[in-house]
């Protein structure tokens, strides 16, 4: 026999139903809730985390600045203990001393220019050496690009460095790179170091009487790391002039 459908216990039911539903609605709104509110507070926590992070980052990088500055200072204080200058070359260095403050702000300390050719080894021993003192170097392993003017390649490198480092060897002046003006007025620019390679001063003022009166460095004389430590003396002792 069918049972006879009571309304009275079908509203109950359903009261009961909206009833468990509105509970199961009132406990998502509080899941809902509770994971907005942990994520604001991971947001928050990860934002102190960051700020805190980078606090320590900034004196990180402050202390490694300072030590090398101290770094910095010491070697300089050991090439000012250990280098001689011959009378040319201290001539070199004192106009060097002079100039480079007048260049303002730079972003290296040399720019280093050679002739690929036949200076690419020795140009790269120097730079290395130059950076185990202290010294920033701008160094272009392709420096001298053919097809482009070298003087405004040199005058590129110089507006980016305090002081230019021109190592000449018989490329440099029998390989057809510079007419003899040119690279006598580069040659004698007030911040620019020649550094002699497998030539003479004699072979270099024969290609051109303007650079009869040159003074530099040569590695017939001293060897690459002490050519770098004259070089380092005068160019990071003009810092303490600026």
């Amino acid at each position: 026999m069918a049972q006879k459908f009571n309304p009275a216990a079908f509203r109950q039911q359903m009261r009961k139903a909206q009833a468990a539903a509105r509970d199961l609605q009132r406990a998502a709104d509080k899941l809902k809730r509770d994971v907005k509110n942990y994520d604001r507070e991971a947001q928050q926590q990860n934002r102190r985390t960051a700020h805190a992070v980078a606090a320590y980052n900034n004196k990180v990088d402050a202390h490694n600045r300072e030590v090398q500055r101290h770094n910095r200072a010491a070697q300089q204080g050991s090439s000012r203990a250990t280098v001689h200058f011959t009378v040319s070359e201290q001539e070199l260095a004192d106009r060097l001393q002079e100039a480079i403050p007048t260049q303002g702000q730079r972003d290296h300390d040399v720019f280093l220019s050679y002739a690929r050719r036949d200076g690419y080894e020795v140009a790269r021993e120097l730079c290395q050496e130059l950076e185990d003192l202290g010294v920033d170097v701008w160094f272009d392993e392709v420096a001298i690009r053919p097809g482009k003017s070298l003087a405004r390649q040199m005058d590129e490198g110089l507006r980016k460095a305090r002081a230019g480092v021109v190592l000449v060897t018989p490329v440099y002046l029998t390989g057809r790179l510079w007419p003899d003006r040119e690279l006598g007025a580069l040659l004698h620019k007030p911040t620019v170091i020649p550094v002699l390679h497998q030539v003479r001063f004699e072979d270099v003022a024969s290609f051109s009487a303007m650079l009869s009166d040159l003074a530099g460095f040569s590695s017939e004389h001293d060897a690459v790391s002490e050519i770098a430590a004259k070089i380092g003396a005068a160019v990071l002792d003009t810092e303490e002039c600026q």
